[in-house]
């Protein structure tokens, strides 16, 4: 694509590397067959390469960003499907990601839409926080009809009343900044990460995780002062904000690395690992910080792609589930991690079933289910009605967002891969296979096949 910036426009480092990527692209539209916003809604410019020609315009006018092309670009869930699609290499990630920095400083929204941005961005990467907008979420359940007929932020705020769970979730012992120490000799010492929103909803992942870590001899330290990853609020175009929250997440890592030393920072969350993963090129030209991040993305992995390297035990429980494997576009496309969780399901002992358009977004995509849940809505249905064509016993996913989304849709049980692995190589039965009668299930004889 041929572009016409100034040599002033080029001096900034985000424009230089916005204008690389622009020149990539080569019009062909591939990107169009497997974004989820063009499958749906059928405008070009709510597929990549028209929200692409939309940037350039945007970026190369030096004009304030329009109502037309906010609304474009807040309609992308940056799942970067397309990324794993183009065959041109075009890093659209690090394109709408600057988009969306350039809109936040250049568009004033209007009041109602700045409030509930703002409103998220002050809760959701706070765990205190976040535990109390819970609990008025609960209170307001019964009135949630009433709240989405209210003009302007009615269906959003009634979106986020209805993902809300069912009851106030328990907090766990694990939580606190701490080292778990391994069973038998240490092979490994690894940190984890503990984040903002999956500890209060669903702090059983990391459990999971750190007693299959220390199951096989690797040692695991929560540090004191790391937490969100800053990837709501970055993909919200609040570039400043997130990157406060990544350079403390930094600091915690770098101090254990040159410390006792780390094999690994361990994410559960694969939307958490992406964005972890880029803070090399997000601090490319900060001076206190350059270095460091680059040292921490090269060690960032995701559960199950350490899990790899473990050599885990051979499963102490036998069962006939079948597990719908959900890929969360973050896995997926974000980190081009496809083969490992399905790789370590079945070597668990479960029948690992594909979904299919398993390349299309379920609609979490972070924020996107609570400010665009029409779309985020019809996106789930397709995806609970895929899943639920292979017929499973439970699905499986990485990703805390997708878990919510997905749950929301279905009365299949879902789970995290880290917790089918670590039942069955000796840990607990994952609670959500429990609420669901799998004790009792698993503990029936099989029936005998007529002859």
């Amino acid at each position: 694509m041929q572009t016409n910036f100034t040599p002033e426009q080029l001096q900034d480092s985000a424009m230089a590397s916005s204008e690389k990527i622009l020149r990539t692209c080569v019009h062909c539209g591939f990107c169009t067959a497997t974004c989820p916003t063009y499958l749906l809604l059928g405008d070009e410019l709510d597929s990549p390469r028209g929200r692409i020609y939309l940037i350039k315009d945007m970026l190369e006018s030096g004009k304030p960003a329009s109502p037309e092309v906010v609304k474009h670009i807040d309609r992308c869930l940056s799942c970067l499907s397309c990324m794993t699609t183009c065959p041109s290499g075009v890093h659209y990630m690090h394109l709408v990601d600057h988009a969306r920095a350039y809109i936040e400083a250049t568009y004033t929204r209007p009041g109602h839409d700045r409030f509930l941005r703002g409103l998220l961005a002050r809760i959701l990467p706070y765990p205190n926080r976040f535990r109390l907008a819970i609990g008025a979420a609960l209170l307001a359940k019964p009135f949630k009809g009433l709240i989405g007929a209210l003009p302007l932020l009615g269906k959003r705020l009634q979106a986020m009343i209805e993902l809300a769970p069912a009851g106030m979730p328990a907090r766990s012992p694990l939580s606190q900044p701490g080292t778990f120490k391994p069973e038998g000799e240490r092979r490994g010492r690894v940190a984890i990460l503990s984040g903002c929103a999956q500890p209060v909803l669903k702090p059983g992942f990391n459990e999971a995780a750190i007693r299959l870590l220390t199951r096989h001899g690797v040692e695991v330290v929560q540090p004191k002062g790391e937490g969100c990853c800053g990837a709501l609020v970055h993909h919200m175009g609040r570039e400043e904000q997130g990157h406060e929250f990544a350079r403390r997440n930094i600091d915690a890592w770098i101090a254990e690395m040159d410390g006792e030393g780390l094999d690994a920072i361990i994410i559960t969350a694969s939307g958490c690992g992406t964005t972890i993963k880029d803070y090399g090129f997000m601090f490319r030209d900060d001076p206190a910080y350059a270095e460091k991040a680059a040292r921490v993305s090269a060690i960032a992995k995701d559960i199950t792609e350490y899990a790899m390297s473990l050599d885990l035990a051979e499963p102490v429980r036998e069962t006939d589930l079948v597990v719908a494997y959900h890929s969360a576009c973050s896995m997926q496309h974000g980190q081009a991690i496809r083969t490992e969780p399905k790789t370590l399901l079945k070597k668990a002992g479960f029948t690992v079933k594909d979904v299919p358009e398993g390349h299309i977004c379920c609609g979490s995509a972070g924020t996107y289910n609570l400010l665009q849940p029409e779309i985020a809505t019809q996106l789930r249905a397709r995806k609970v009605a895929n899943i639920e064509r292979t017929k499973p016993d439970l699905i499986a996913t990485g990703n805390i967002g997708c878990m919510t989304q997905i749950g929301k849709g279905t009365e299949i049980p879902i789970v995290h891969t880290v917790e089918l692995l670590d039942w069955a190589t000796g840990g607990p039965m994952p609670e959500a296979l429990e609420k669901a009668g799998f004790q009792e299930r698993l503990s029936q004889p099989a029936p005998i096949a007529a002859e």
